[in-house]
């Protein structure tokens, strides 16, 4: 297969309602599939929403911003719940592959912490994998953890190799190097908006990598925030990403091929999906001039090491289990030992 149809959802969530945004990740699922995509990426932290609140949210005892990471935690996806079940059958149903932006509730260490993640499912409905962002960025680190190196991912699966990374892991270039090795020929560039920076960085990781790459981002307005949702003291979200009015987060999605160059997009200030039909044979041609782990490396100079085990947050070091007494031995009857 040398062309595969992809898809970028620029959506609003239902802010901080995880199940009808399922719902509304079906609807699109179904979309692109209808429409032939292959695969539809999703934007960053797209369920619930991502938690813009946060940059004016420093305090410890901002009982508001408490009370929305306690709600945002409550809405937040558990790899195996009954929403992640539900995406799996909206996958399988379309035919279509699945990369979603989450927040992600750990359900190994269900202690509180969430993860930045992006969580991939195959056409035929099955999770492949959970990547979590490896260093959150600013204020995000106040609520979400940073994922480990068994996060470096690539999927094998039909329509060709399939990662991505979230906003400015973009910026990080032992990561980029780490994934291109990895042999992307897809890749998903999940950010919550796309200012020109952005749109750089997803433009520059597509001609590094000889990959394609869907730039994918939300679109939130203010009508959209729900009504009883608590925003902390002298902080209007519109400051950080929107144009002041209604809109707080403008989109920007678009999908790029590995010259750099648009394919589709970028599309900004309203909702919608976006398509391209993507000539995986393009790869090839781009490697002529620049191969980044290939001919244009010099692995005499330069190396990298990775290290991709999963971190553990507690090793229980328990005694060994006590190994049963064997069974007497009889004592052999009176003329055995002669006999031998």
């Amino acid at each position: 297969m040398t062309s595969v149809r992809l898809a970028a959802a620029q959506l609003a969530p239902v802010f901080l309602d995880r199940d009808r945004t399922v719902d509304k990740a079906v609807s699109a699922i179904a979309e692109a599939g209808r429409n032939g995509a292959r695969l539809i990426a999703f934007p960053e932290t797209w369920i619930p929403g991502y938690p813009l609140w946060m940059y004016g949210a420093a305090g410890w005892d901002d009982r508001r911003a408490k009370r929305l990471y306690a709600r945002l935690q409550a809405n937040s996806v558990t790899v195996g719940d009954d929403a992640t079940v539900r995406l799996c059958e909206a996958a399988r149903r379309a035919g279509t592959i699945v990369v979603m932006g989450i927040n992600e509730r750990d359900g190994d260490y269900s202690r509180g912490t969430l993860y930045n993640s992006l969580l991939y499912i195959s056409a035929e409905g099955e999770v492949m994998g959970v990547r979590r962002k490896l260093m959150p960025t600013h204020a995000e680190r106040m609520l979400w953890g940073q994922g480990d190196g068994s996060a470096l991912q690539v999927y094998d699966t039909p329509i060709g190799r399939v990662g991505g990374a979230i906003c400015w892991e973009h910026w990080m270039p032992l990561n980029r190097f780490a994934m291109h090795a990895k042999g992307e020929q897809i890749h998903v560039a999940a950010w919550p908006t796309m200012p020109p920076i952005h749109h750089l960085a997803s433009q520059h990781y597509a001609f590094e990598g000889r990959c394609f790459v869907l730039c994918v981002g939300s679109y939130f307005r203010r009508s959209d925030v729900p009504a009883d949702f608590e925003m902390p003291e002298a902080f209007d979200v519109a400051a950080q990403y929107g144009d002041g009015g209604d809109e707080l987060i403008f989109g920007g999605t678009g999908i790029i091929g590995p010259d750099s160059r648009w394919i589709a997009g970028p599309v900004a200030g309203r909702e919608e999906i976006v398509y391209a039909d993507a000539d995986l044979s393009m790869i090839g041609d781009e490697q002529q001039a620049f191969d980044a782990v290939g001919h244009y490396n010099r692995p005499d100079v330069f190396r990298l090491t990775v290290d991709e085990r999963p971190v553990r947050h507690v090793d229980w070091l328990r005694p060994p289990a006590v190994v049963a007494a064997e069974e007497p031995v009889a004592a052999p009857e009176d003329g055995a030992l002669d006999a031998q």
